[in-house]
């Protein structure tokens, strides 16, 4: 899942990025609202966590372009306000939800994952295929019922075969959805994570090679 995190405060900024980050989802940072018009303007991102009160533009305005541009991206605002009113204001804006700060950060993730398989047609909690089963909620992946251990890096790129639901994923694609804006578009490490990730789900080999297209499961 591709996630921009829109947060003036840069502290709190990497920290959610951080944390998110720790529960397998590429995520990129703004820390104004030009910046997020910006990287919303050539990255498409599942979700963007957007605060509301912004410099440079403002978060609301931020929101307004976005909908107006049929942005395909979910949008959850934050804010320091949890007055109804400021909620009833923000999702008349189109924000599709909406966390009034202090936050619990499992609330977040929580909400972040929901907006996210709201950002595509819709699919399951839990993604089953071939016998793998993954539960992005409690980061566990089974094989077979055996428990199977991967790397943040190796669950997102799993998560994102199992939401392909046996269609075929493009290099491209993978690393969109599964690292950040600073990766080297040249590099091999899809081919080096795919190469670990088929070793650890064991025999026989789900994952197909579509020579000069991707993967498939």
């Amino acid at each position: 899942m591709r996630v921009l995190v829109v947060e003036d405060e840069r502290v709190l900024a990497d920290a959610i990025a951080t944390g998110l980050r720790r529960e397998a989802m590429a995520v990129d940072v703004a820390y104004d609202g030009g910046g997020a018009l910006e990287r919303t303007s050539y990255i498409d991102y599942d979700v963007i966590v957007l605060d509301r009160d912004l410099p440079v533009v403002h978060g609301d305005e931020v929101c307004r372009r976005l909908v107006e541009q049929r942005s395909a991206s979910r949008i959850l605002m934050l804010t320091a306000s949890g007055d109804v009113d400021d909620k009833v204001e923000g999702l008349g804006l189109g924000a599709d939800d909406y966390l009034a700060k202090p936050f619990v950060f499992v609330e977040l993730v929580a909400r972040v994952r929901a907006l996210g398989r709201r950002s595509a047609p819709a699919l399951p909690p839990v993604l089953e295929r071939g016998g793998i089963r993954l539960d992005p909620g409690k980061r566990l992946v089974e094989r077979d019922g055996r428990e199977v251990v991967l790397t943040k890096k190796e669950f997102a790129v799993l998560e994102e075969l199992l939401r392909a639901e046996g269609a075929v994923v493009s290099q491209e694609d993978l690393l969109d959805k599964a690292w950040d804006e600073n990766i080297d578009p040249f590099t091999n490490v899809v081919r080096v994570t795919m190469m670990t990730l088929r070793k650890k789900l064991g025999e026989p080999q789900v994952i197909e090679t579509v020579p000069g297209v991707g993967y498939k499961l």
